[in-house]
């Protein structure tokens, strides 16, 4: 089974045991996260969202707080100035290993049914009436 996740602005298809390096997230090593923004399950009867599969969810492990590679950026202005500039930078990033993916099924969605069906409003309790029409067709209320 698998499942498309969305996180730091970026897709991840990730399965069971999935190591990922995603946009920094709060959390120190051996923290448990979820990741609740669910696009699609795969695996023998795949769930497309509509933009996401209400309940499901993808659970994962914190392992390390890493930086990426340094990015160098360089300035040349040519000609008569002949001045440079170099910058560098590197994003912080979390690696994170995949330990659990609940599907639509799973424990989240079971108690969303359980709150929405505890309160259901019954159907004889609205009734409406429709008014009444005079002799020109025009309708009046009383």
């Amino acid at each position: 089974m698998f499942a498309v996740i969305k996180t730091g602005g970026k897709q991840y298809r990730v399965q069971n045991g999935d190591v990922l390096r995603v946009e920094k997230l709060d959390g120190a090593s051996g923290d448990k996260i979820q990741f609740s923004e669910v696009l699609v399950l795969g695996g023998d009867s795949p769930v497309i969202g509509n933009p996401l599969v209400e309940g499901a969810a993808v659970e994962a492990e914190v392992i390390d707080q890493i930086k990426a590679d340094k990015v160098l950026t360089f300035h040349k202005r040519r000609r008569k100035h002949s001045s440079k500039r170099t910058r560098g930078h590197r994003q912080k990033l979390t690696l994170v290993r995949v330990t659990g993916i609940l599907g639509a099924g799973g424990v989240a969605a079971a108690a969303a049914e359980t709150v929405a069906a505890a309160d259901p409003a019954p159907a004889d309790a609205i009734a409406t009436e429709a008014p009444a029409a005079d002799d020109a067709g025009l309708v009046t209320t009383e």
